[in-house]
C-alpha cells in the first residue's frame, strides 16, 4: 500500500460567505495541488471538502497521513465523532441535528477505502504545505463566477428546517445568542454583487450573510 501525505486548508470570508479550499499531495512519485471555490459556504464546510477532494484525488487504497489545521475536522474523526453521529441518523443530540452531513457521508466513505490518519497542525505557524493551502483557498474564495455550494444553500436537514436568520435579535443557530447587524470594514464584491451589511453573533462570533443586504454592481468589461 502506497503511502501518501495530504495537506488541507479551507475557509471563508466572511463566515458564511464566499469560500474556497486548497490542497497539496504529496505522493511517492509526483505532488499534486488542487483548489476550488463556492460563492456561499462555510469555514466548516471548506476544511470537510478539502479533505475529502484530497482523498478523491487516489485512484488506489492508500495509507494516508492527513494534515489540517481544523481542530473540528480532525477531532470529528480522530476521536469518532462523526460515526456517532452516523449511528444516531446524524443526530447529535436528542434535540440537535449533526451540521454538514453530506460532506461527512461521503468522508467516512473514503475513509473506509483509505486507511486515514488525521494529523492537527497549528495554521499561519510557518508550516509549508499548510501556508500554500491557505494560499490556494484564499485565491480560490476570491474567484468570480463561483457555484453554489448546494448541500449549504439547500441545507434543511442541518437546520432542521429552521429559516434564515434575517434581522438583528434573532437567534444565533450555534449558541442562541442574539445577533447583531453589522457592516463590513471593507467591501468585497464577489460575482457581481456585495453585502451591504451582515448578522454577527457576538458570543461565539459566527456570521450570517443576508439576502435582503444584497447589492447587485456593475462589473467593468475586460480590458482588450
Amino acid at each position: 500500500m502506497q503511502r501518501v501525505e495530504i495537506y488541507t486548508d479551507g475557509g471563508c470570508d466572511p463566515n458564511p460567505g464566499a469560500g474556497g479550499y486548497g490542497v497539496v499531495l504529496i505522493h511517492p512519485k509526483k505532488r499534486a495541488e488542487i483548489s476550488g471555490g463556492f460563492r456561499l459556504t462555510t469555514n466548516n464546510r471548506m476544511e470537510i471538502f478539502a479533505a475529502l477532494k484530497g482523498l478523491e484525488l487516489l485512484k488506489e487504497p492508500c495509507g494516508v497521513t492527513l494534515y489540517s489545521d481544523s481542530q473540528y475536522l480532525v477531532r470529528a474523526i480522530a476521536e469518532g465523532w462523526a460515526e456517532a453521529w452516523k449511528k444516531k441518523d446524524w443526530w447529535r443530540t436528542n434535540k440537535e441535528r449533526a451540521s454538514n452531513v453530506d460532506l461527512w457521508t461521503r468522508l467516512l466513505t473514503l475513509c473506509e477505502t483509505h486507511e486515514v490518519e488525521f494529523r492537527w497542525v497549528r495554521g499561519h505557524a510557518g508550516n509549508p504545505k499548510n501556508e500554500r493551502c491557505d494560499q490556494l483557498s484564499m485565491a480560490a474564495l476570491r474567484g468570480t463566477d463561483l457555484p453554489a455550494d448546494d448541500g449549504y444553500e439547500n441545507k434543511t436537514e442541518d437546520t432542521g428546517g429552521r429559516p434564515p436568520l434575517t434581522e438583528a435579535g434573532q437567534p444565533c443557530w450555534e449558541c442562541a445568542t442574539p445577533v447583531v447587524r453589522q457592516e463590513p470594514r471593507k467591501r468585497k464584491v464577489h460575482a457581481g454583487y456585495y453585502y451591504e451589511y451582515y448578522l454577527r453573533c457576538p458570543n461565539c462570533q459566527a456570521n450570517y450573510t443576508v439576502e435582503e443586504a444584497k447589492r447587485s454592481v456593475e462589473l467593468s468589461p475586460p480590458l482588450l
